[in-house]
């Protein structure tokens, strides 16, 4: 692990990166640190000084990334692990977006971005479509579901195309031009959780522009259930005098009744199912 609390290794860390990125074209450098700091210590410093070494740490790794940045403005830096944690607010400042988590599995990242919004914009959360069965916990989930929770952050794809059938990747090109339709929306509206996906089977949540003209909801349930109870969800974040259309129902809906009473879900079979409905202001 390079030990950024020392200024020469942070000069020379600063000058090979910058022959590297002088060299070739590049507009996209993914800073893939995935090692978190454990028994941290310092053979520069005496017994008594080691305690500082994680900050001098952070302190030295800003200083290269402040010094990169400066230097290279056109390139997008994406933060994964750097530092030594997933996320860190002071590196957003260098790299706008962090790779969130490497279990790109939809169920788990109910739990995972639902935290991780707690904290973080949208706008920063990697959430990428991964090949199925997941290589972490080996689940198999439809591309939809895939597609609607990675659509919730920062959006793409971590699989081989080519050994898709031509139906999903249909599908896929059609996931592409939906997001394009909702990225902004998605990226820089306001966010809001309408079901804790820890306390229940069902998590919902959705995202508003912030004129309140457009929004896109979210739901997913985890599991079937016989006999399952009905579901209602209430929303938030919309304009109660406007009338928004709800393009996939073909249905309009003040926005007093969709956050007062609510909006029913329909019955889906099966486990690991989704849907998402763009809302627009009539």
């Amino acid at each position: 692990m390079l030990d950024f609390s020392r200024k020469d290794v942070c000069d020379e860390i600063i000058l090979r990166l910058s022959n590297i990125l002088k060299s070739a074209p590049i507009t996209y450098v993914k800073w893939d640190m995935n090692r978190h700091m454990t028994e941290v210590g310092s053979a520069s410093l005496p017994p008594e000084r080691q305690r500082e070494t994680a900050h001098r740490y952070m302190l030295g790794l800003y200083r290269v990334m402040e010094e990169i940045t400066t230097k290279f403005p056109h390139i997008l830096f994406e933060s994964c692990s750097g530092g030594g944690g997933r996320f860190d607010p002071g590196i957003l400042h260098y790299m706008p977006q962090t790779w969130t988590s490497d279990n790109t599995d939809a169920i788990s990242r109910l739990k995972i971005q639902y935290g991780t919004s707690l904290v973080y914009p949208i706008s920063a959360m990697g959430a990428h479509v991964s090949a199925v069965p997941n290589h972490q916990v080996e689940r198999i989930t439809s591309l939809e579901v895939r597609g609607h929770v990675a659509m919730s952050g920062n959006f793409g794809y971590e699989l081989d195309v080519t050994k898709l059938s031509k139906e999903d990747q249909e599908i896929i090109s059609d996931q592409v031009a939906f997001y394009k339709k909702i990225r902004s929306v998605i990226q820089f509206g306001d966010f809001y959780r309408l079901l804790n996906p820890f306390m229940g089977n069902h998590t919902a949540w959705m995202h508003v522009s912030t004129d309140k003209k457009e929004a896109v909801f979210t739901y997913v349930k985890v599991l079937s259930e016989p006999n399952d109870s009905f579901t209602k969800v209430r929303l938030k974040g919309l304009d109660p005098d406007t009338k928004y259309k709800v393009f996939e129902l073909n249905r309009s809906f003040y926005g007093d009744e969709l956050m007062n009473v609510g909006i029913n879900i329909p019955h889906m079979n099966g486990d690991f199912t989704s849907l998402m409905w763009r809302l627009s202001a009539e």
